[in-house]
């Protein structure tokens, strides 16, 4: 499975300089490629990002979440989320997970990992709790 370039372009603008909130990246089929599909500007919220995920396909996605610790700090994780609901076909199920890690390995700088099949896996509350 190849990895178009703009996938590493636009990851890099989200670590380096913040220029969106969250991308969401799908792989086409036909070309054997992951190409990105959305990108979520900074003022966006986590609704905005879950309501970009289609309920019945999967997607990979990496997520800019800025929390502050109890200490007061503001901070920031980068998050990795393979979204491959229940209701995705079969064959897609498969795509997806046996190229994750391999695309996964192309995007670095992400701090936590999340898998989700349904969106109570992937609730705010799920991205607080690994964040810290």
């Amino acid at each position: 499975m190849a990895v178009h370039d703009d996938c590493k372009l636009k990851f890099l603008e989200l670590k380096a300089k913040r220029t969106y909130r969250f991308i969401v990246f799908k792989i086409e089929e036909k070309q054997k490629q992951v190409v990105v599909e959305k990108v979520g500007e900074p003022a966006q919220s986590y609704e905005d990002f879950t309501a970009s995920l289609p309920a019945d396909e999967c997607r990979y996605a990496v997520y800019d979440f800025d929390f502050v610790t109890e200490e007061n700090c503001q901070k920031s994780r980068i998050f990795f989320i393979a979204w491959c609901p229940d209701s995705s076909r079969v064959r897609s199920k498969m795509i997806y997970a046996s190229s994750k890690d391999r695309f996964k390995r192309e995007l670095d700088g992400i701090q936590v990992e999340l898998q989700a099949t349904d969106p109570t896996e992937m609730g705010l509350d799920v991205i607080r709790s690994r964040a810290s």
